[in-house]
């Protein structure tokens, strides 16, 4: 038997049971459909960790104090230990270190701002000029030099105390203190959770007097290159041990570091939701072999009748590959849609979720899909192949 008529046969049989085909190539689609869907929500997740993490700035090393392996946890706080302070000092002395092209130190905390008869609570960042181009921060109007008593306002902020756009030179009173407003931030949205449209930023000095410290919440480092990250990292840690009289009491942590083991976490996640998503392909390719011994039976004499004018047992399981081989096309493709439709629909639900599913995923669901149906149509197909003619043709 050609290979044409192999395929006009087994698709004419595939469409005497229509019902019974739709069955199946649905089954082998919801399975793709799964796969693509699942494996473009982990890419999705993983794509927008890691530019959310892009955003915070490049090649980045952030010094935290405390030894997050040793007594800088929780461990040490229950034994009465607390870190040494980080200081102005020492973001000055890390500013001179080779490799560095800038550096902020930053202060972290909240307090009331108050201008005009309006009141609110805001998110205060303490820091330096240097502050903004190590954050990818902008300014839409004014300036922010750190000079004492300047005040930088998100654009929430600015909008919502100065609605006719006259923030620029007017005085605020935050906290217990008087500032005038030198610049108000271009619009940057929400990074890593922290919407900084609704922060305001005032020089590090003015931040310690407000909070009543001395210490340093982090110091951020932005290194020349990506080249540099390392050697300033280590650079870091030298210089601060010897500064905190030979104790290494800090933690320095790089972008790139943070950036690859979140990689590494959510890659491995969608690998396991693919894999989760690829057992119902399975479940399809059991259906395909159950159909299809059912198949076996109810065209016995037909079997019988091809093997009586001559066709081959090779023939007959061809058949059978054959039409498994249609369904499972028909499924992948039809999956593939579902899948893509699936994507469209995350990415619209969630704007912000980059829910594109991986070129792998869809080809492998695909493939899985083929695979599956072969593979499942081997055992009935063979069953076929064995039939007597004679007996076939009696029903027997």
């Amino acid at each position: 038997m050609k290979l044409r008529d192999t395929l006009a046969l087994s698709l004419a049989s595939i469409a005497s049971t229509r019902t019974r085909s739709l069955l199946i190539v649905l089954a082998m689609a919801l399975g793709v459909g799964a796969v693509v869907v699942l494996t473009a929500l982990g890419e999705g997740a993983r794509r927008y960790v890691v530019d959310q993490f892009a955003s915070l700035g490049t090649n980045l090393v952030i010094v935290l104090p405390g030894r997050a392996e040793t007594s800088g946890g929780l461990v040490g706080a229950a034994l009465g230990q607390t870190p040494r302070d980080l200081t102005l000092d020492d973001a000055h002395a890390i500013g001179q270190l080779p490799g560095v092209r800038r550096h902020a130190p930053l202060n972290v905390g909240a307090a009331e701002l108050a201008s005009g008869g309006r009141l609110r609570e805001v998110t205060v960042l303490g820091g330096n000029a240097e502050l903004l181009p190590i954050r990818h921060m902008s300014l839409s109007r004014g300036r922010f030099t750190a000079g004492s008593g300047q005040i930088v306002l998100g654009r929430v902020i600015a909008q919502e105390f100065f609605p006719d756009g006259s923030a620029v030179g007017q005085r605020v009173r935050l906290g217990d203190r008087r500032f005038r407003v030198s610049g108000v931030l271009s619009e940057q949205g929400e990074s890593m959770g922290f919407n900084t449209d609704e922060v305001v930023i005032v020089p590090v000095e003015d931040a310690q007097a407000l909070f009543n410290t001395e210490t340093l919440f982090r110091i951020l480092i932005e290194a020349d290159s990506r080249a540099a990250i390392e050697p300033v990292k280590r650079a870091t840690i030298r210089l601060l041990t010897l500064r905190h009289d030979g104790e290494e009491d800090v933690t320095v942590i790089t972008q790139d570091a943070v950036l690859a083991t979140f990689d590494r976490i959510l890659g491995a996640l969608t690998l396991a939701v693919a894999g989760i998503a690829a057992i119902s392909l399975a479940v399809a390719g059991i259906l395909v072999m159950n159909v299809m011994l059912v198949a076996v039976a109810q065209r016995t004499a037909e079997i019988g009748l091809l093997k009586a004018i001559g066709a081959p047992s090779a023939d007959v399981r061809r058949l059978f590959f054959a039409e498994a081989l249609w369904l499972s096309l028909a499924g992948g493709a039809l999956g593939f849609a579902i899948g893509q439709l699936g994507s469209w629909g995350l990415r619209l639900a969630y704007p912000a979720l980059p829910a594109w599913p991986p070129v792998w995923a869809s080809a492998a669901g695909i493939a899985t899909a083929l695979v599956t149906g072969v593979l499942a149509s081997l055992g009935p197909a063979a069953r076929a192949a064995r039939l007597d003619p004679v007996r076939a043709l009696s029903g027997k």
